[in-house]
């Protein structure tokens, strides 16, 4: 799902209808926050079946219809077991391709670092997030 950052109320009303859209989810406490006229920050976590977690901070603006800043971490059984940011490492070639978003990964999640294609400044990187957590279940059944 590609949606843009259209408004603040549409983002907003998209973001709390996330447990009615995904039926993998099973409850969100991500709250948006109006910080000015056309800014706002969300904060929280949203909780899946078979206890997965993906925990959001963003802040967003709307007049410039940007994502100024996030971070997103994915979380199972209490293990974290992968974080996405923006902070930009120019000196690593291989993060090139999607430069700054990329993608902390096992084995050494704090250092080892993955191009993170999808994630974007301009469209809510929830839907592909919730996506790929959706992807991670899926496996976790076939599995068992």
């Amino acid at each position: 799902m590609m949606l843009t950052l259209l408004s603040r109320p549409e983002y907003e009303q998209w973001l709390y209808s996330i447990p009615s859209r995904y039926a993998s989810v099973r409850s969100s406490t991500a709250r948006f926050f109006t910080t000015s006229p056309t800014t706002a920050v969300v904060q929280g976590a949203i909780y899946f079946r078979g206890g997965y977690e993906l925990r959001v901070s963003e802040l967003v603006d709307f007049a410039a219809g940007d994502i100024l800043d996030y971070g997103y971490e994915v979380w199972s059984q209490g293990q974290k077991l992968r974080w996405y940011d923006p902070q930009p490492h120019p000196n690593e070639p291989t993060l090139a391709s999607t430069y700054p978003h990329h993608e902390h990964t096992p084995p050494d999640v704090k250092h080892h670092r993955v191009p993170a294609p999808g994630l974007s400044f301009t469209r809510p990187n929830l839907p592909l997030l919730i996506e790929g957590i959706e992807q991670d279940l899926a496996q976790a059944t076939e599995r068992s």
